[in-house]
């Protein structure tokens, strides 16, 4: 087997971004035929979110105004086209690689549809050469910046001399429904945000970073309701259960341990955790767990409060701020995200 190791990540951010106090007059007038008693409790939940700023593909008269699916997903295409260009092209200049460079490429996105896919316009944006290996993950939601990193870890396990950029694209804002009041579109409104990441990963023995020393998907039984999009007149619809927390929470030990110890590891081995920030009760959640371990997840903390969730791509913002510290050789990390399914997604490096 090939040693696979992470190059780097680089981001891009859309064009408008706006505070949580910026967009709370906005909720307010948007819920005006709504009880005050709601209304307040809606603010709270914005307040209480953990999500000091996000950024979008639309500006904010735009999101509370009344577009069809046709319209949002007009502007999610276009944006995203942008955004993925912007990202790939930051990660090949910051790691001087040349585009046709790259063997395989893997598109993430679940907040729109395109067909064809995400890679297709990469191509030829960037003059990516005519063989490349194409990989759109579409539908599985906050866990597929992980998946992707799975999918490209087994093909370079397989293929020496290669290199992978997976693209993970997302504007969870173009899913807002403006005539849904449930619970579900009130907490995804407070935390998500719109963002791109790009991963470059390699086979090659020139190229440096963490290695990847193991992968594993973890399925939780009969929990497709959990967590996902219906999809409507409207668009995207949020399927948020409140129980996530607690089913995490349950699992946990089964989600961490096992795969730690297939791959020679344990808990007590893992000086990083590289998590992905679901939302204020999932990291709550996590860092409890952790933190009784003698861990911290600060940066998914600092991530949530900077970007809110951007579904696929946020834990890639994570991992970015790892790659930038000074970390010690021999000291490992564990990615580890969860998304419709109900799934985990984990992957674990070493420095």
């Amino acid at each position: 087997m090939n040693e696979v190791k992470v190059v780097g990540v680089s981001k891009a951010l859309p064009a408008y971004s706006r505070t949580t106090k910026d967009i709370i007059p906005f909720v307010n007038l948007w819920l005006s035929n709504q009880e005050d008693r709601f209304k307040r409790k809606v603010v709270k939940i914005f307040e209480g979110a953990g999500v000091d700023k996000r950024y979008g593909i639309m500006s904010i008269d735009e999101v509370f105004n009344a577009t069809s699916f046709e319209d949002k997903n007009a502007i999610y295409t276009r944006e995203v086209k942008k955004l993925g260009v912007d990202c790939l092209a930051k990660a090949l200049k910051k790691k001087n690689w040349e585009a046709n460079s790259i063997d395989y490429i893997i598109t993430v996105s679940c907040t729109g549809i395109m067909i064809p896919s995400l890679d297709a316009y990469l191509i030829n944006a960037l003059g990516l050469k005519q063989d490349v290996v194409r990989l759109p993950v579409t539908e599985m939601g906050c866990a597929a910046g992980v998946s992707g990193l799975i999918y490209a870890s087994h093909f370079l396990k397989r293929n020496p001399g290669k290199r992978v950029a997976i693209v993970a694209v997302e504007s969870p804002t173009a899913t807002f429904q403006l005539n849904d009041y449930s619970m579900a579109n009130m907490v995804s409104a407070a935390i998500f945000g719109d963002g791109a990441a790009c991963v470059l990963l390699s086979s090659r023995e020139e190229d440096h970073g963490p290695k990847i020393i193991g992968e594993a998907m973890y399925h939780f039984p009969d929990a497709t309701r959990m967590m996902g999009f219906d999809l409507t007149n409207t668009g995207l619809k949020m399927i948020l259960d409140p129980k996530v927390p607690e089913v995490i929470e349950d699992h946990f030990p089964e989600i961490v341990h096992p795969f730690l110890e297939k791959n020679q590891s344990t808990i007590e081995k893992v000086n990083h955790l590289i998590f992905h920030p679901g939302g204020k009760k999932i990291v709550q959640t996590v860092e409890q767990l952790f933190g009784a371990l003698g861990k911290n997840i600060d940066d998914t903390r600092e991530v949530l409060r900077n970007y809110g969730n951007m579904s696929s791509c946020t834990v890639l913002y994570v991992l970015e701020r790892f790659l930038d510290k000074e970390i010690e050789k021999g000291e490992q990390g564990l990615i580890l995200s969860f998304g419709p399914g109900f799934s985990a997604q984990r992957v674990l490096i070493e420095w």
